[in-house]
């Protein structure tokens, strides 16, 4: 590489420690040569002292009088230190029919996007982009939109039109699975603008010591944030059917939440709160030696963009048993690595659980050879740090 390329990530927040695909990603692309500037939102306390420059939105305030100011000073930032890229936007927003209220708007919010040259302005989440379809090319840079899941699949129902605009622009799409690639090219996005590069882990970290624990009780795990969209009540309704079968069974889900008092009461109703531990955030070594301790591992969300989670239990040598919720029927190959399981049928996943438990011990190793080996070759971080090489270059 000739010349250093620099890349302006757009987040709400400056990554934490647990979002290790937004950490990984900045290490990744530095250990490369090439320069990262991060863009933030909103300013948080975090407890990861990231290496790269960090350029934070104005807070405009609450009040009347600190939100006139702060609008001025942003306002003036267009004439006197943003002139040209400022007129550039003005322009590319009229030339889309956005109305001169709008206009002025993003002219003040984007500035401190302006800060930096960057070659690409990628923004990390789709809904980021929105009202900021023009921002990269006013800043003569390319521009770049990742989709996740949620904001693909839930975004466009509760913001109408969200993406009419962003859907016209020349832009390269990074997304998660070949499903959410599917679902960009029914929206008429050329094929060469998508590339689908899948979470990755450390698969060095999150590795199988091949000495699992024989107990008489089952245990399974689940890693999550505690939100109505993975499907936890489902998944506890199906331990209802186990606990009628007479299973003897454990269940820990490992995350943080707004769902938490209704997934306890959901437990307590179901009659399975005994069987259920909630051990609320963990560091990545407590989240191993969880995993290091289950027998199965319990995805079953109503909507999953891919799933880190899903990754690292299956690099562990756990039997995953997963939804088939957009990204997880290519997360998990059923029946090869794991099984898929339609969602919203918590009884087609009790039962499938029963039938897993019941199957020799050698079939069950042979799941999870395989799911190990397709993790290590297909989903660790030095493949995925070249695929995002390629993506920019």
């Amino acid at each position: 590489m000739n010349e250093k390329i620099t890349v302006g990530l757009v987040l709400y927040t400056v990554p934490k420690y647990s979002e290790t695909f937004f950490r990984n990603k900045i290490m990744g692309l530095q250990e490369n040569g090439f320069d990262v500037v991060l863009f933030v939102l909103y300013h948080e306390k975090n407890n990861w002292d990231i290496p790269c420059d960090v350029i934070y939105a104005k807070n405009f305030g609450s009040g009347f009088f600190k939100t006139l100011v702060n609008t001025l000073g942003e306002f003036s930032k267009t004439i006197f230190l943003n002139p040209k890229r400022s007129y550039r936007l003005y322009q590319l927003d009229k030339s889309d029919g956005i109305s001169l209220k709008s206009r002025f708007k993003h002219l003040v919010l984007s500035q401190f996007l302006f800060q930096k040259h960057v070659d690409w302005l990628h923004f990390g989440f789709g809904m980021l982009a929105t009202e900021r379809e023009n921002v990269a090319e006013a800043m003569q840079a390319n521009m770049a939109v990742s989709f996740r899941g949620f904001d693909l699949y839930l975004s466009p129902l509760v913001h109408k039109g969200c993406y009419d605009i962003l859907f016209q622009k020349a832009v390269k799409y990074h997304v998660l699975s070949e499903e959410m690639k599917n679902t960009l090219l029914d929206h008429r996005i050329k094929q060469d603008q998508i590339e689908v590069i899948t979470p990755a882990i450390d698969v060095n970290f999150f590795k199988s010591d091949e000495k699992r624990s024989q107990t008489k009780r089952l245990e399974l795990v689940t890693v999550s944030r505690l939100h109505w969209k993975k499907g936890l009540e489902y998944t506890i309704e199906a331990l209802s059917y186990l606990k009628e079968a007479g299973v003897d069974f454990h269940y820990t889900i490992i995350g943080t939440g707004i769902e938490k008092e209704r997934l306890v009461f959901a437990a307590h109703q179901l009659g399975v709160l005994e069987c259920v531990t909630f051990t609320g955030k963990l560091s990545h070594e407590a989240v191993k030696r969880h995993l290091s301790q289950a027998d199965m591992y319990l995805q079953y969300s109503i909507q999953e963009g891919f799933c880190n989670a899903v990754l690292e239990a299956q690099a562990m040598g756990l039997l995953c048993l997963v939804s088939n919720a957009e990204g997880l029927s290519e997360n998990v190959i059923h029946e090869e690595t794991g099984w898929v399981i339609e969602k919203r049928q918590p009884a087609l996943l009790a039962a499938k659980i029963i039938e897993v438990q019941q199957m020799t011990e050698e079939e069950k190793q042979q799941i999870r050879t395989r799911a190990m080996q397709r993790v290590n070759q297909e989903f660790n971080l030095d493949q995925q740090h070249q695929k995002f090489v390629n993506f920019y270059r």
